[in-house]
């Protein structure tokens, strides 16, 4: 079947519920007139392949204890033919993120895919080579920065860009730098802030909810993970941070390093609130970070974050073809593979310009029309011209989920109807509908018959209604995972497959384990940082009645703060020189991110009441990284 058939099947209108979608992201069933396969001769597939020096095999990355913490052996079935169980079109572009090695990208420059989520880039310079983006995790950054070396000499680092603040962009910093080697360090403005804003502040929660949309529980299998869109899924190894030496703050800003030019474009509020593109103008190479790759990305992610302005994501990437693009030989981003050619940059980053425009343009008018966000997604339509094309699918982000983010972005979560202005939390809520359908039996009954009828949607509403209602009864339980699974299988989009099938595997077999953590950025948090993930973690009523101050001396700068806990809030600030307090504390900031961390302060300078430290810890709650999702 040729190349033109596979798309149509991919975006065919799958039987789905109550009469179908024209989002095309996602559905019940998929369609499967032929299969896409790694292999199909497209003009990604050459381009995927194009520079391929080699890669280690097999490619299994282990941490200190031997645990394993990135392999790629087990997505090799994503070279054959395709699956009953997986879109065509999702299995395509599972295919191409699951290859993996040492590319070259042009002379000077190269990149390692495959060995994590996001690509790591490596650019020669005078002395040694520049890292762009050191992965998650210090294990897959060392493992990819060997590899390199295999194949272009044993060159030290000598600088590390980070193109924004997200952690699969320098989790695995420490993989490829030492803490104390005084390479400069360079990202966007406001970097540290959005970098502990997502992965520390709301980290759990995040993880949490990442669980779900990396699909991490799940076998890779034609059944289960086949990656995440975006690349093969995620790193689980050692999470760790450089504090930024250079700040970019404005666009045109020049900086060398070793010897190699970079002019910067500023992004803010694109794919991050803190992120940056990169043009080399000496290689004539356009580094797009993350904001222009090979499938529609998300507004909103389906992990959680702030939602992201399409408006300005469209802007500056007309920016970028108007600085950079027209002279350029070669487009590379810090996920999938690189673009060559003057002319066919221009129209890639052009076709994705509109895509976001479109979207944006589109959801605010219909939402001046009265439609709300759910109602605007249903029906929303691309234009064919962008519809037809491979990098505007939705692998990633969807048109159905970015369109509720810009209604969300705009108008909250409130859709203006007084009857949703205050509903019942969900067991409530359930427990109620429950009743009224006359018990968890015939609730189950009617969600049967949508399930059997196709409408999927409407069947996992009623069989989540019973299991709010009534946690324990497994049929429920089953019930709602069949339903789930089945629009997993379906799905076009990879972290939707992943969402649903990550729902049905914990209705099945509870909730498993999360390696994930963000505990290696303590040590790069600023003392407000430091003091606010205490905050955060005070609660409140435990707190009411609790009164008390403490002046902080940090040591190593000789700066002031001060902590008060009042009417159940931590708060604290710097201030120009000390005045009474309960408890006064002399101590380095690393020293303190030790004692947040731990709790103890042992052998830390201290005068005053030392009880009041003992009276805030137990003011603290633990953040849950398991808590329930599916179930109450």
């Amino acid at each position: 079947m040729g190349l033109d058939r596979v798309l149509t099947a991919a975006m065919e209108v799958v039987i789905m519920d109550d009469g179908g979608t024209r989002d095309g992201t996602t559905g019940s069933i998929p369609v499967h007139a032929g299969r896409a396969h790694a292999g199909d001769g497209t003009a990604d597939d050459v381009a995927a392949d194009r520079g391929f020096l080699g890669s280690i095999d097999p490619l299994v990355i282990r941490a200190a204890d031997g645990r394993v913490v990135w392999e790629m052996d087990s997505l090799a079935f994503l070279a054959g033919e395709g699956s009953e169980s997986v879109n065509d079109s999702l299995w395509r572009q599972s295919a191409l993120t699951a290859k993996h090695g040492l590319y070259e990208v042009t002379e000077g420059i190269y990149q390692v895919r495959g060995f994590d989520l996001s690509n790591v880039t490596f650019v020669e310079g005078e002395r040694g080579v520049i890292v762009i983006d050191p992965l998650i995790s210090a294990e897959t950054a060392a493992a990819a920065l060997d590899l390199y070396r295999q194949y272009r000499g044993d060159r030290p680092v000598t600088a590390i860009v980070y193109t924004h603040a997200h952690v699969d962009h320098f989790g695995g910093v420490l993989g490829v730098a030492e803490p104390d080697s005084g390479i400069p360090v360079v990202a966007p403005e406001h970097f540290l802030d959005n970098a502990v804003s997502e992965n520390v502040y709301a980290g759990t929660a995040m993880f949490r909810r990442g669980y779900y949309y990396d699909g991490h529980p799940l076998a890779r299998s034609a059944s289960g993970r086949v990656g995440i869109g975006l690349g093969p899924g995620a790193s689980t190894g050692t999470i760790g941070l450089l504090v930024p030496t250079i700040e970019i703050t404005q666009t045109g800003q020049e900086e060398v390093l070793d010897g190699v030019r970079i002019i910067f474009q500023l992004t803010p509020g694109t794919e991050c609130p803190s992120e940056m593109n990169l043009y080399f103008p000496d290689h004539r190479a356009l580094c797009m970070a993350e904001n222009v790759t090979h499938t529609l990305h998300n507004l909103l992610t389906l992990r959680g974050a702030q939602v992201r302005d399409p408006r300005m994501w469209s802007r500056y990437i007309g920016e970028a073809i108007e600085l950079f693009a027209h002279r350029s030989d070669v487009e590379f981003a810090s996920h999938h593979w690189p673009t060559w050619g003057t002319r066919e940059i221009i129209d890639f980053l052009g076709e994705q310009r509109d895509l976001y425009a479109y979207l944006h343009d589109q959801t605010v008018r219909l939402m001046n029309q009265g439609l709300t966000g759910i109602e605007i997604a249903e029906d929303f339509e691309l234009p064919p011209s962008l519809a037809t094309l491979w990098h505007t699918r939705g692998y990633y982000g969807s048109v159905n989920h970015n369109v509720k983010a810009i209604y969300q972005r705009y108008l909250g979560w409130y859709d203006g109807n007084p009857a949703h202005l205050w509903q019942h939390p969900p067991t409530a809520a359930a427990r109620r509908y429950v009743e009224v359908m006359g018990g968890v039996a015939a609730t189950l009954e009617h969600a049967r018959r949508y399930l059997e009828a196709g409408d999927l949607r409407f069947a996992v509403e009623l069989a989540s209604h019973a299991v709010f209602a009534d946690p324990g009864d497994g049929a429920a339980r089953e019930l709602l995972a069949t339903g789930l699974e089945r629009l997993g299988l379906g799905a076009e989009n990879a972290t939707w497959r992943n969402v649903y099938l990550t729902g049905a595997n914990e209705l099945r077999y509870g909730i498993g384990r999360n390696d994930i953590s963000a505990g290696g950025l303590l040590s790069a948090l600023t003392v407000t940082q430091l003091f606010d993930t205490l905050a955060i973690r005070v609660v409140g009523p435990r707190a009411w009645n609790e009164s008390f101050a403490i002046n902080w001396v940090i040591t190593d700068t000789r700066d002031l703060y001060r902590l008060e806990l009042s009417h159940g809030a931590l708060v604290h600030y710097p201030m120009q020189k000390p005045r009474a307090a309960d408890l006064n504390v002399r101590i380095s900031r690393t020293r303190l991110a030790q004692a947040v961390a731990s709790g103890s302060f042992s052998g830390v300078d201290m005068t005053g009441d030392t009880g009041v430290l003992s009276r805030l810890f137990a003011l603290l709650d633990a953040p849950d990284p398991s808590f329930a999702v599916v179930t109450p």
